[in-house]
């Protein structure tokens, strides 16, 4: 068979389609690959992190199987210790300090008006719900304050049982 004509038959088309489909495949795993790795350390570096952020329990894990002693994951409660251009450091009720990440999508409240950060004052009572960074920070998803007249701000991990 001759060049030219080899070029233009079938299985020349053919097996330029299976090269082509090979190299998507290997491209489409190599995506697979490159998620999987950046997943596995985003979970490595917030497993590292994860007492920092959330300060875990108290008596260790699987001490207190009630869960008295469990922080959530999602979030905290507790004073406002510092204030920063776009961050907040909350002092929990166990005096652990987590830091809040503020930015433009947090919806910051003050019973049904909307505040900005810069409405904040030090010592005010807040409960912030949001996401964890892998650097042990929270990004807040909505932030309440509350008024010095309502009742003690206490999450359910932190009410004293009689």
């Amino acid at each position: 068979m001759e060049l030219p004509n080899f070029f233009q038959s079938k299985f020349f088309k053919w097996l330029l389609i299976a090269i082509g489909e090979f190299i998507l495949m290997l491209l489409i795993f190599q995506l697979g690959a490159f998620v999987g790795f950046h997943k596995a350390g985003f979970s490595h570096n917030w497993g590292d992190s994860y007492n920092r952020a959330f300060g875990g329990p108290k008596g260790g894990f699987l001490k207190d199987f009630e869960g008295r002693d469990l922080i959530s994951g999602h979030g905290t409660a507790g004073t406002i210790a510092k204030i920063e251009t776009n961050k907040l450091i909350i002092k929990d009720p166990a005096g652990i300090e987590k830091i809040i990440n503020v930015d433009n999508n947090t919806s910051i409240k003050k019973g049904s008006a909307d505040v900005k950060l810069t409405d904040l004052k030090i010592d005010e009572r807040v409960v912030i719900i949001g996401s964890p960074n892998s650097d042990g920070s929270i990004q807040a998803k909505i932030i309440r304050v509350f008024d010095s007249s309502m009742a003690p701000l206490l999450p359910p991990a932190f009410v004293p049982q009689n």
